[in-house]
This record gives C-alpha cells, sequence and structure tokens, in this order.
C-alpha cells in the first residue's frame, strides 16, 4: 500500500490498490473538478465513481472513517462523527456500451438515507469487495467543513528566498471573528497544499505573529513554493480524430493507442501564459450519450526526448489522474536508443493535465523545474485548510477552506 507514515500510523490518501480499477473519482455532484469538500448540515452531496475493467458481477462496499488533521486515523467512535451505518453496499452500477475495453461503471454518494456526518474534519471513504473490509481495492479522501471563521490570502512573486523569479510566496490571515479559541497557538493548524499535492504540501506552520483575534502567517519562509509552469494538456475525448496535445490515434487491435505530441524541455523559455487547470482531468467524449458508460479507454504515450537520462534522481508524471502519486505507474523509463523518456498510461476518455516532476534521490518531494522550469507568474491553485482541536477535545474540526489562485 502505498501511503504516508505519521509515527506508526497510516495516513490516508486518495488512491486505487488493485490494476482492475481505474478512474476513482471523487467530487461534489454537479460539479467535475472541485475539491471533494462538502459543508456540514449542508445539502452537499459527494459522488464517487470507479471502474471495475470486466462485465463480471462484483460484489462492493465501503465504510467511511474519521481521520485527524494529518489524515492518520481519530481515535473518536463512529458514533461520535456518524449518524446512520458506517458501512454500505454499492448497488448503483453500470456496464459499459460498445467500447473496445470491457468494465463496469460503478458510483454511490455521500451523506446518503443511511449515513451521515455528524462533525466536520476529514474523512476517508474506503472500498472493499465480499465483505473484506482488510483489503481495499480503493480508497478516497474528502473533508466535511464547518465555516467559523474567516481567511484572507494572497499571492505574490517577490519573496525573501531568491532574486530569480522562480518562486512564489503566500500570505494569509486566520481571523477568528470572536471564535473562541483559548490558545490560537497550539489549537489551531493549518495545511495548505498548491494544487492539490501531498508531496509538497506544508504542516505545521507556526503564524509569524498574533494579534488579538488574528494569526498572521506573513513572510513566512515555509510558506514559499516552487511556482512551476502551467500544465500540459491533452484531448482524447474522440477516437477518429487527435484532440489538443494529440499527435495521433492508432486502433492497435483490439483497442485505441493515443501518441501524445512529443514533449520538450521547457527550462530555457521565459514564461508563456496557457489555460490549464491546474492539473485536473474531467472524463467526456464526442461520440455518445453517457460520458461514464460509452468512453473508452485508451493506451496514452508521453514522451519527453532528452538526450541524457538524469542520472541523480527520477523522473514522474504529475497530476490528478494519478492522484498525485509519484510512484511505479507513472515513473519514467529512459529509452537509451530513442534518446527519449516514455511511459504508457490506460486512461478513460476525456481532457487531460499532467507534468513532469523530477525527484531527487534521497527524497520524496517533486519538483518541476528541471523539465518545466519555474516562474513567478505560473497560475497555481492554493488551497488553505484551517482545524481546530480545543484543549481536551479528541478530534480536529474542519473550520475554513480557503482557495486562492490568482497573483
Amino acid at each position: 500500500m502505498l501511503s504516508l507514515i505519521a509515527g506508526a500510523q497510516t495516513a490516508y490518501r486518495t488512491q486505487i490498490f488493485y490494476p482492475n480499477i481505474k478512474t476513482l473519482q471523487i467530487g461534489l455532484v454537479g460539479e467535475k473538478m472541485g475539491l471533494p469538500l462538502v459543508k456540514l448540515n449542508s445539502s452537499d452531496i459527494l459522488q464517487i465513481s470507479f471502474d471495475e475493467m470486466s462485465h463480471e458481477a462484483h460484489s462492493f462496499s465501503y465504510k467511511v472513517l474519521h481521520c485527524n488533521a494529518d489524515w492518520t486515523p481519530s481515535t473518536i467512535n463512529t458514533n461520535e462523527y456518524l449518524n446512520g451505518f458506517t458501512t454500505g453496499n454499492i448497488t448503483d452500477y453500470v456496464t459499459s456500451l460498445n467500447t473496445t475495453y470491457l468494465y463496469t461503471h460503478y458510483t454511490f454518494q455521500l451523506p446518503n438515507n443511511d449515513l451521515n456526518f455528524k462533525i466536520s474534519g476529514n474523512y476517508v471513504v474506503i472500498i472493499y469487495e465480499d465483505n473484506q473490509a482488510d483489503k481495499p481495492i480503493a480508497q478516497a479522501c474528502f473533508s466535511v467543513v464547518e465555516p467559523r471563521i474567516v481567511v484572507t490570502a494572497a499571492i505574490r512573486g517577490n519573496t525573501d528566498s531568491e532574486l530569480s523569479g522562480k518562486s512564489q510566496q503566500l500570505d494569509f490571515d486566520v481571523l477568528l471573528n470572536g471564535y473562541p479559541v483559548r490558545d490560537p497557538g497550539s489549537e489551531i493548524k493549518v495545511v495548505v497544499r498548491q494544487n492539490n499535492r501531498i508531496d509538497n504540501q506544508v504542516t505545521d506552520i507556526k503564524p509569524t505573529y498574533l494579534s488579538g483575534s488574528k494569526l498572521s502567517y506573513i513572510n513566512n519562509g515555509a510558506l514559499i513554493f516552487e511556482g512551476g509552469n502551467e500544465y500540459h494538456r491533452f484531448d482524447i475525448s474522440s477516437v477518429y480524430a487527435a484532440g489538443e496535445g494529440v499527435d495521433f490515434i492508432k486502433y492497435i487491435q483490439p483497442h485505441y493507442d493515443a501518441f501524445l505530441v512529443k514533449d520538450k524541455i521547457r527550462t530555457s523559455k521565459f514564461y508563456s501564459s496557457e489555460k490549464d487547470v491546474n492539473g485536473k482531468f474531467v472524463i467526456n467524449m464526442q461520440e455518445g450519450q453517457d460520458d461514464n458508460t460509452e468512453s473508452d479507454y485508451m493506451t496514452v504515450h508521453f514522451n519527453l526526448p532528452t538526450k541524457q537520462p538524469f542520472l541523480d534522481g527520477q523522473l514522474y508524471l504529475g497530476g490528478e489522474f494519478n492522484y498525485n502519486l509519484l510512484n511505479e505507474a507513472v515513473r519514467m523509463k529512459y529509452d537509451n536508443d530513442a534518446e527519449s523518456y516514455t511511459q504508457t498510461v490506460l486512461l478513460k476518455q476525456g481532457g487531460y493535465n499532467y507534468q513532469y516532476w523530477f525527484v531527487p534521490k534521497g527524497q520524496r518531494k517533486g519538483s518541476a523545474e528541471r523539465v518545466e522550469g519555474s516562474y513567478w507568474q505560473t497560475n497555481n491553485e492554493y488551497t488553505i485548510y484551517v482545524y481546530h482541536r480545543p484543549w481536551g477535545e479528541r478530534y480536529d474540526k474542519l473550520i475554513c477552506v480557503k482557495i486562492v489562485d490568482q497573483l
């Protein structure tokens, strides 16, 4: 199981554990690319879906767990965070239609008639087969927020760490506005993510200064991020015509292969503003009525020519299509004969963003600069999660989520 480790406990994150499970998605009903985030005691509904790569019948179930701010399991009892049942069966499924890859599309929603959330915080829904809850096939993380405070935030390109214009500084104030906190320095926890990435997220951030009911995180060295570059994008919504970023599509019996336009090292270029969605993807197809069950799967070929391999680390594909995981499924392989990094990924028809992330030996944090370049002007999305654990409490409340994406 690929996961983060916090002490002796596993920190959950969205991922798939079995190769026959594809395209795990979680998000608000009606929003294709939003964060998996619901407001407590609201009408918000999360939809979770995935494909199992056959037309065979499977008995899938799920269970919901509450987590701490660091995504380790919280110690509270299930009846303290849920109304109703903690588990459920996934009974809504449809087989694919007119696709070269056979699959069955499964979907369910949270909350539902059998389950609702009592408290805010981080949650994980674990999906398993044949009542084997200890052998998950996939898991999806989401958050429930009870908005109690306000965060004001801004991104700027001038930082104290460098003068070359490669970084971005995130500044923000946490305004308690009368919300009772006895000791803000110890009770408030803040987590910041850039483009929903885990590898470079910032935790355990201390305020630059405290002033009454305001916690200021200004000129904080921990909140300087690599600017990176805009994501590459490609469109495989049609099997008949090459979309944006695609060189050509070929039917190699019995399936389709999509060969992307060869990428280039972008470090020597000036920043060029291009529209992207900060690593997200969307499932859709041009020929059909139901994107969920009529979209086919294609083997997508990535290609990055370079005269020599990088000997001081590994190169990965980054993006939400692999849940921003840095694992073997997206590690680029160097072909000495072709003088190029290559990789193939089986993806469902739609539009995708991706980047090349370099991970130096002995590290776990990816950097776009080696291949993509890094520029302060890049349009990145930062999400600020503010948690509160009052003195004597046993769980982390999520009291604000702030998204900022404009310089």
